[in-house]
C-alpha cells in the first residue's frame, strides 16, 4: 500500500501470540513489505527471536506477554493488549492466529477496523467440546471483524461450513522468491552433512515437531520407503513438543536438525521435500521447496491442492493419515530422478507466478486500503452531520 508523502502514514498494529515456523515467516515478510511501503507498523507479541527480527526490520515492537493457547491467563492478556492498543492508537489492527484473534477482538470489539487471519482454524486442532467452543467463538468473533483473511479457498470454505459468517478475503500465502532459489544440491548437502559422504537420496521435512505437521505419519511410512530405496535418508528440520516421541520412533537413517536460523539450505539440499500435515491453511514449506526447484509430496489438506500446479497433483498429493500412500509417492519419486527434475521446474515456475510475497503484500494492502477508506468516509459523514 503506497503512502503519499503528503498524507500521514497510517498506523497498523499486528497482534501475534507466541509464533514460530510458517506464521512467523508470514508476519515477518508482511511487516517488512509494509515498512517498505511507508506504513507505521507496530507489532504486539511476546519476547522472542521473532520479535527481535521485527525490531531489526524497523517495526515498533511492543511486548505482549501471552501464551499460545486460551486458558486462565486470557483475561489478563486481553487487558494488557487493550492497554497496548490505547498507547499505539492504530488506524487498523491485524490479528494473526487463534489466540491473538481471540484476545484482540475481545479487547477491540469492533471499535477499530480489525482484520483476522486464522492461519488454519483453531477448531481443526481439537475435538469434542473444545472444538465446539472454538467454532462458537469464531462465529461470535466474526461480528467484531472487518475482514477475515484466509490463505486459501479451502480455509474459507471450512470457516463457512463451521457457521462463521465472515466478510471474507482470500489472499494466498507468498514467499520471498529472491531468497528461496535453486542451488547445487550436492554442494549444499556437503556443507550441511559434511561427514556422511556420498550416499542415497535425501528427503527433508521442514516444520514444527507437533501433531499438526504429521511427522509421526512420515516415520510410519519411512520403513516402507527404505525397503524400496535402501540408502534413503530423512532429515526433520524444526523442533517442538513431539521431539522426544518422534526420536523414539525414528530409525538410524533419520536425522533431527532442530531449529535452524535459515531453512533455505535444507530445501536446496533435498532431493524431495515432504510435508505430511493433518491440517493447514496453506503451508509455506512446500512453496519454499518449489521456489528452490525441489519437488514436494504433501497431504491433501487445506490449501495444499491450491498451492500446487496441476501437473504436480497426480505425483505430489496424497491423502492425509495414509502412510502407505505417502510411502508410495515418496519412494516412487526417489527412484525417478528425471521426473523429480521436471516436477521441480514446474513447481518453481508456478511459485514465481502466483506465490511471490510481493503479490501477497499487495493483496493485503488492498484490504487495508478498502477498510481505511471506508473508515475515512464514515468519519467525514459524521463530521458533516455535526457541522
Amino acid at each position: 500500500m503506497h503512502v503519499s508523502p503528503t498524507d500521514p502514514p497510517p498506523r497498523v498494529l499486528h497482534l501475534t501470540q507466541p509464533v514460530d515456523g510458517g506464521v512467523a515467516r508470514v508476519v515477518t515478510d508482511l511487516v517488512g513489505a509494509q515498512l517498505a511501503d511507508g506504513l507505521r507498523v507496530t507489532v504486539a507479541c511476546p519476547d522472542s527471536l521473532f520479535a527481535a527480527r521485527l525490531g531489526e526490520l524497523g517495526a515498533d515492537v511492543r511486548h505482549w506477554a501471552a501464551t499460545r493457547a486460551p486458558g486462565g491467563s486470557t483475561v489478563a492478556e486481553t487487558r494488557r493488549l487493550a492497554r497496548i492498543v490505547a498507547e499505539v492508537s492504530p488506524e487498523l489492527v491485524h490479528a494473526h492466529s487463534a489466540k491473538a484473534g481471540l484476545a484482540g477482538r475481545l479487547a477491540l470489539r469492533g471499535r477499530i477496523p480489525t482484520v483476522f487471519q486464522p492461519h488454519a482454524w483453531s477448531f481443526e486442532a481439537v475435538g469434542g467440546t473444545a472444538a465446539a467452543l472454538a467454532r462458537g467463538w469464531e462465529r461470535w468473533g466474526a461480528g467484531w471483524t472487518a475482514r477475515v483473511v484466509c490463505v486459501s479457498e479451502a480455509e474459507r470454505r471450512l470457516g463457512e461450513a463451521a457457521g462463521v459468517r465472515g466478510r471474507w478475503r482470500v489472499v494466498p500465502n507468498g514467499i520471498d522468491v529472491e531468497r528461496f532459489r535453486p542451488a547445487d544440491a550436492d554442494a549444499v548437502r556437503a556443507a550441511l552433512l559434511p561427514h556422511t559422504g556420498p550416499r542415497g537420496p535425501l528427503v527433508v521435512c521442514v516444520g514444527r515437531l507437533c501433531r499438526q505437521k504429521g511427522q509421526d505419519v512420515l516415520l510410519t511410512a519411512w520403513e516402507s520407503v527404505l525397503r524400496r530405496v535402501p540408502g534413503a535418508r530423512l532429515v526433520l528440520v524444526g523442533d517442538g513438543p513431539d521431539h522426544s516421541r518422534l526420536r523414539a520412533l525414528a530409525p538410524p537413517s533419520v536425522r533431527f536438525a532442530g531449529d535452524v536460523a535459515d531453512v533455505v539450505p535444507w530445501h536446496q539440499a533435498a532431493d524431495l521435500v515432504v510435508l505430511p500435515s493433518r491440517w493447514e491453511g496453506m503451508a509455506l514449506a512446500p512453496l519454499e521447496a518449489m521456489a528452490c526447484g525441489r519437488p514436494v509430496v504433501v497431504t491433501d489438506v487445506g490449501g495444499a491442492r491450491e498451492s500446487l500446479p496441476p501437473g504436480l497433483v497426480p505425483h505430489c498429493l496424497v491423502p492425509a493419515l495414509a502412510p502407505a500412500a505417502l510411502a508410495g509417492a515418496v519412494a516412487g519419486l526417489l527412484l525417478d530422478a528425471p521426473l523429480r527434475r521436471s516436477l521441480g521446474d514446474q513447481g518453481r515456475r508456478h511459485v514465481l507466478s502466483t506465490h511471490d510475497v510481493r503479490r501477497t503484500a499487495r493483496a493485503v494492502a488492498d484490504v487495508y486500503r478498502e477498510l481505511l477508506g471506508a473508515r475515512a468516509e464514515s468519519t467525514e459523514r459524521r463530521e458533516s452531520v455535526v457541522s
